[in-house]
């Protein structure tokens, strides 16, 4: 018998909101940006470090909602330890799980972060749980921030261009 999908997404949820991982700031990082959703206030902070092509430390902090916190200390886990371009790929696969473009099944990185599959069917919620993978992926590309409100889409750039 299954667990009830709902269920595991808010105990996950809370457990991350209550216990985030990686959250602090980083001492000198290679790579850092700031994050806003200025519909609802999430505000956050993304710093990294790459030791070769490799993310050997990363953490967040910041104000934002539960949904969001758990999100970037998920995030976290998830590219911790990757090389860059299996980070950027996990940001691509997330955003499109978390957009309905592409179904967590479909997706053979997504592991553990399929319990934000159902966001989809919350469009408030959704720039919730994607602001710290913009966050990311702006501080991948040396950008200063990102935003849920961007004209363009930046998750869907070329990987070799970013």
């Amino acid at each position: 018998m299954s667990a009830d999908p709902k269920a595991l997404y808010q105990e996950v949820i809370l457990d991350h909101n209550r216990k985030p991982r990686n959250y602090g700031e980083l001492d000198h990082p290679s790579h850092h940006a700031e994050g806003v959703n200025p519909l609802c206030g999430d505000h956050i902070h993304v710093a990294l470090d790459l030791k070769g092509d490799s993310v050997e430390r990363i953490a967040f902090h910041g104000e934002s909602c539960a949904i969001c916190k758990a999100s970037a200390s998920m995030m976290t886990v998830a590219v911790k330890g990757k090389s860059a371009i299996e980070a950027k790929t996990l940001i691509h696969e997330f955003v499109d799980m978390a957009t309905g473009r592409i179904a967590a099944k479909d997706s053979p990185h997504i592991g553990r972060l399929a319990v934000f599959s159902g966001i989809s069917e919350l469009p408030m919620r959704v720039k919730c749980a994607i602001l710290p993978w913009h966050t990311l992926q702006a501080a991948f590309n040396a950008e200063p921030s990102a935003s849920t409100e961007a004209e363009a889409d930046p998750m869907h750039t070329p990987l070799g261009d970013a």
